[in-house]
């Protein structure tokens, strides 16, 4: 067997309890995700803000959340995994009380900052815990089912906090606290540290100078932003395309609900196949079943031809979520692993911003076919890309297993 095999091969093992602890940990957290849903109707409606203010509080989370991909990298990397966790759940909840208590403009745009950047800072450190506890061919697995728990825990949540907003969106804010103080003494209780111990002999390394020479890397960045694109168009572009063909919100409600019932249902059910698939493959495939699903909607124009194009992309979301942490942890230097976790998340980041412009622009320009088109071609492109780097990415695994 050769070295990239071996790297692949799963491992079929029962997982750790510290990883079913962060489980718990992510389920927790999602079931109790009441504030970001509600937050514009919350400004609007409690705080008597205009509709372009609120939606203005609401990106000051997103650019907190996008900042926390840095931030929490480097964290997790020079004050350790668990530390950082703890740090995101328990200021999250401080943050989020400020928030709800919050009267004047200038502490909302501070609140609304800080539960973005501390409500995020959990994710490079969490996939970096993975990384360091599990041999990678368990890695696929773990980070399915990690995705399925946050799933599972949001559609719980958005439907709970519909009625619970009618006892008022103060206690929105004071549970949202509560499950993120319950999800930090989790990991404070049945995590420990994961960080290896750094070497004495070498001194910390800064992050740019190594990744502006890694090229491979730099080019799983630049397809991640192309995925993002493609993803979010399905919360910005969708919806718009829907009503153009006289589809009412509600039906795209429905449509969208399907999202979170496949995982929830499919992604148990794929997780352990996804495990023996080779890795870098099966996130191209999964990069283009995604562009594809979305060019579907060029040839539909009912509410169950927009819900089938929703269960495709949905079931290559499921393979992208599974397998993208595994590979950038297979590619990540050890010393770096928390900060190449983050700037993986950041590209991320920068397609939310990046897709909505350009799918509601083309959709405006175009009209809805071209953009679905251009979704299905950008999908073919991405996966070209990606299926190229799987060589590199072999060897670049079978080269970091070798010096663990």
């Amino acid at each position: 067997m050769t070295a990239a095999a071996a790297v692949d091969a799963p491992t079929p093992t029962a997982l750790p309890r510290a990883f079913w602890a962060l489980w718990v940990c992510q389920l927790v957290n999602r079931l109790g995700s009441f504030v970001q849903p509600f937050l514009v109707l919350y400004l609007t409606h409690d705080r008597h803000l205009s509709a372009g203010t609120a939606g203005a509080v609401a990106a000051a989370v997103g650019a907190g959340s996008v900042v926390a991909q840095l931030v929490g990298g480097w964290l997790a990397d020079r004050v350790g995994r668990r530390l950082t966790m703890l740090i995101c759940f328990f200021g999250t909840a401080a943050a989020l009380i400020l928030l709800g208590s919050a009267r004047s403009m200038a502490m909302i745009w501070v609140a609304a900052f800080l539960v973005g950047l501390l409500g995020d800072l959990f994710r490079p450190a969490v996939q970096a815990t993975v990384a360091d506890m599990l041999k990678p061919g368990e890695r696929v697995r773990a980070y399915g089912l990690l995705f399925w728990a946050i799933n599972l825990g949001f559609s719980v949540s958005t439907v709970s906090a519909g009625v619970l907003a009618h006892l008022g969106y103060g206690l929105l804010f004071w549970l949202n606290a509560g499950t993120s103080i319950i999800a930090g003494a989790v990991i404070w209780a049945m995590v420990p540290e994961s960080r290896p111990a750094p070497d004495e002999d070498t001194p910390h390394r800064a992050l740019l100078p190594v990744v502006l020479r890694d090229t491979v890397f730099l080019m799983m960045i630049l397809i991640q932003v192309g995925y993002a694109t493609i993803y979010f168009q399905g919360y910005s572009t969708l919806p718009l395309a829907m009503a153009g063909d006289g589809l009412p919100p509600q039906t795209y409600g429905l449509v969208i609900a399907l999202n979170g019932v496949v995982i929830v249902l499919i992604q148990p059910i794929l997780g352990r196949w996804f495990a023996k698939v080779d890795r870098p493959k099966l996130l191209a495939v999964s990069m283009l079943v995604v562009g594809l699903g979305f060019g579907v909607g060029a040839v539909v124009h009912n509410w169950w031809g927009y819900g089938l194009s929703v269960v495709v992309w949905t079931i290559g979301e499921i393979g992208f979520a599974a397998t993208i942490g595994a590979v950038s942890a297979d590619l990540a230097p050890v010393d770096l692993r928390g900060r190449y976790m983050g700037l993986g998340g950041m590209a991320f980041g920068v397609g939310t911003v990046i897709g909505p412009l350009a799918g509601t622009n083309a959709l405006e320009h175009f009209g809805p076919t071209v953009t679905w088109i251009g979704c299905a071609l950008l999908g073919v492109v991405i996966f070209i890309g990606q299926y190229s780097l799987a060589p590199a990415l072999h060897a670049r695994a079978a080269a970091n297993a070798a010096t663990a």
